[in-house]
């Protein structure tokens, strides 16, 4: 048996005492750990994920690195136990026995070996995204983060936005422009304009979610929905070979919930509401799991989420539906099959931005009444994997259908504009691994074919009217858009000792066209490029390595800016070079990773929407440093079990390079220095943490523009820090597993804001004010 741990420290109480009082518990939590048998109720979940729970609860350290663990499931724990044989219990079934290495520590081994598991080459071959397990994180040769529903929930997340604000380098403000609503998505990574995300490759189970991925790939309608997601998945650098297009601003796949192996229903809620606001009303989220895996090899799962009410700010209802099937088949050991169909619905009042006066005399109201954004989108996909020894072949087949709709006003007129996309797209892999000398080879084959449609339309009716637009009104915009993309990848990942490099290469083929049926005009792009990369992964030891990569990037020509691009000869896409170098260490117990980066443009566009023209940006540089550390504290003194610490830090220079008026301005809406800080404290079972995050100052345009304008869309941004705080309860398998949290957001209730600069709805946008919520879970 363990040693009892010794009474907690005046430091330890303190910040326990700082956590209860954030946190609004009433609760008094025992003064020191028993170290007899004491209860635990630690779900079916990775053995990672597992081991770092009853590490938490029962006060003792357990070393192990992320690769031990890879793939390993956990049947979880129910019962008291004591520390020794809780471990043990936890650890059956695995191939891995605990070792007591004395003072409270465990170390992990083979069960049939006395020598502790070192780091080897990889057996297994397999897409670099993977499963988003940590040990995918640990062997990428980039920055890469992975943040897991546990994480989604300690914050209170609701959005997509809420939850990339933590990971280093990635900037998502609160929705504002013509994406003032819940079903889009701002966010730019590495100084990039967060405008709808149009940078960055955004994948949901590794397929496209944008309703047109090279020739509009904006999220203005973007149906990922937190309620279905298990994990979120960024890829900021070493993967552009592989993913694409639009990969310069890097690759964030969202991960639904997997499908359970025992039969499962799982139900949440999550109901906020903002009483600092002029907006009082609440707003409400739930979502619903159910489904499991047979004996023969058959499973299946159906997947809900919805929301309904309005935010902080006046005019902003919304209702979202969003409804996932999934389905598996193992055939045999090699074999598999893979299916999902989603259908996503859903509508929400726009409020806007505020002109200067506006804002000063109520943040929160609307003086856009018209504006309202809704759409719906059907997805189906179908894949096949064979995977056997050293062998992977891989097959996925998909089809969307899109339509994105909605009331504008813009100051002279009202518009309704519905948009039709279809998206049809194939993507094979095979991968083959053998040894040559003493290197071994993961060598890869990967082609990818993309046939896109789109239907713009806008209707319009004056101002002066006083009626809403129909498609019977006048229509100033009828263009129909496609494209035909190929692209083909190849790369070999050689590990050689301690060396992983991989050097590989990606090749596009891109055919696209629009027709403008109102001009008769039709306007043509067709481009090839290829982007080389190499990446480079050095292991020092089985829990720290070096990576370094280059990667070219690239942004393909939208439908919306074809005709102003094309008709100058400019029909070449954004092309970007990508450098990085940094570190990482995991041990179970200390993650941290530190790295560098630097972009540099040829050539960056932007759409300006109020002056439907695009603006030539030409050459800029975007560089800097990102930063993470998540820290048990028992690692640090057995008196702090339980405790467990997170930071993040970037500093982000995206610089114009371009000869003229703005060269060496800072590209709009990039934070300098962006971090977060946090602290949580586990006991049985409950769950305490309190929460900061901060970002610097940004401008709205390429001139930098210090004074305010009085329509609120230009001047400087400034800077802000935020706090929140959470705390939950866990009845047990008691009471099916009901979990109780109540939580607050912006705790100093600090107001801040944003600017939309070029878009048709410009203004100023107030951030989320004080903002109390309750979640509840639970499972059968």
């Amino acid at each position: 048996m363990p040693a009892q741990p010794s009474r907690l420290t005046p430091l330890a109480r303190s910040l326990r005492h700082l956590l209860l009082g954030a946190s609004l518990s009433l609760a008094v939590l025992p003064q020191a750990f028993a170290a007899e048998a004491k209860p635990y109720h630690i779900a079916p979940a990775s053995l990672e994920n597992a081991l770092n729970q009853f590490g938490r609860e029962a006060g003792v350290l357990i070393s192990f690195g992320s690769q031990v663990t890879s793939g390993v499931q956990s049947n979880g724990l129910n019962g008291n136990f004591s520390a020794e044989e809780g471990l043990e219990k936890l650890l059956e079934g695995t191939g891995l026995q605990a070792r007591a290495e004395g003072n409270n520590a465990f170390s992990l081994q083979p069960a049939s070996a006395g020598t502790a598991v070192e780091l080897g080459a990889s057996n297994v071959v397999g897409d670099w995204l993977g499963d988003a397990a940590q040990t995918n994180v640990f062997e990428h040769p980039g920055a890469r983060d992975v943040i897991r529903r546990e994480a989604f929930e300690r914050q209170g997340a609701t959005q997509a936005r809420d939850v990339l604000n933590r990971i280093p380098g990635v900037n998502a403000p609160d929705n504002n422009g013509t994406g003032s609503h819940d079903m889009a998505l701002n966010f730019g990574i590495r100084g990039l304009n967060p405008r709808l995300a149009s940078r960055s490759t955004v994948l949901m189970d590794g397929i496209p979610v944008p309703f047109a991925p090279y020739g509009q790939p904006q999220l203005s309608f973007a149906p990922i929905s937190m309620g279905n997601m298990d994990a979120v998945d960024v890829v900021r650098g070493g993967g552009a070979v592989r993913y694409g297009p639009q990969n310069v601003g890097g690759i964030v796949n969202f991960v639904t919930r997997a499908i359970p192996d025992a039969p499962t229903v799982k139900g949440g809620f999550q109901t906020e509401t903002s009483p600092s606001s002029s907006h009082d009303g609440f707003k409400t989220t739930g979502n619903l799991l159910a489904g499991g895996t047979a004996d023969n090899g058959l499973g299946g799962a159906l997947l809900y989420s919805g929301t309904r009410g309005g935010d902080w700010r006046e005019h902003s209802d919304t209702e979202i539906d969003d409804l996932i099937l999934k389905g598996k088949y193992q055939l045999d050991e090699a074999n598999s099959f893979n299916a999902s169909a989603q259908y996503y619905e859903g509508k929400a009042d726009m409020p806007g931005g505020l002109n200067v006066a506006d804002y000063k005399a109520d943040p929160y109201q609307s003086t856009r009444p018209n504006d309202q954004f809704w759409g719906r989108r059907t997805m189906f996909n179908v894949g096949y994997r064979y995977q056997e020894d050293r062998r992977e072949f891989t097959v996925n087949s998909f089809f969307t259908k899109t339509l994105r709709n909605g009331y504008l006003d813009q100051t002279k007129f009202i518009s309704l504009s519905p948009r039709e996309y279809w998206v049809r797209g194939l993507e094979s892999r095979f991968a083959q691994g053998f040894d040559l000398g003493e290197t071994v080879h993961e060598v890869g084959l990967g082609y990818r074919y993309i046939n896109e449609a789109g239907h713009e339309q806008r209707f319009t009716t004056p101002i002066a009217a006083h009626e809403l637009p129909t498609t019977g009104s006048n229509r100033d915009r009828n263009t129909r858009g496609s494209t035909e993309a190929h692209a083909i990848f190849l790369d070999d990942r050689i590990d050689i000792g301690k060396w992983t490099i991989t050097p590989g290469i990606r090749y596009e083929m891109i055919d696209s066209q629009q027709t403008d049926n109102l001009a008769n005009a039709k306007y043509q792009g067709s481009y090839n490029t290829a982007l080389p990369a190499l990446n480079v992964l050095y292991h020092l030891n089985d829990s720290w390595n070096l990576y370094a990569n280059t990667e070219g990037s690239f942004g393909s020509v939208q439908y919306s800016q074809m005709r102003k691009r094309v008709d100058k000869g400019e029909v070449k896409p954004e092309k970007a070079r990508t450098w990085e170098l940094g570190t990482r260490y995991d041990n179970g117990n200390l993650r941290a990773e530190i790295g560098a980066f630097l972009i540099n443009f040829d050539n960056q566009y932007e759409s300006n929407q109020t002056t439907d023209t695009v603006i030539a940006r030409g050459e800029t540089r975007h560089q800097g440093i990102e930063s993470s550390i998540n820290y048990a504290l028992d690692g640090l003194n057995p008196a702090l079990a339980g405790f467990d610490v997170y930071a993040t830090y970037a500093f982000v220079d995206a610089t114009i390079r371009e000869d003229g008026p703005n060269k060496g301005n800072r590209v709009p809406f990039s934070s300098r220095h962006k971090g977060t800080l946090g602290i949580g404290y586990t006991e049985g079972q409950w769950k305490l943490n309190l929460d900061s995050s901060y970002q610097s100052d940004q401008f709205a345009d390429n001139a930098n523009t210090v004074k305010e304008s009085k329509a609120g869309n230009a001047g400087k941004i400034p800077g802000y820090m935020l706090f929140s705080s959470r705390a939950a309860y866990d009845f047990g398998p008691r009471l099916s597993d009901l979990n109780v949290a109540v939580g607050v957001k912006n705790i100093f209730n600090h107001q801040y804001f944003t600017r939309s600069f070029d878009d048709n709805n410009m203004g100023k946008y107030v951030g989320e004010p004080r903002t109390l919520y309750v979640q509840t879970s639970v499972a059968f």
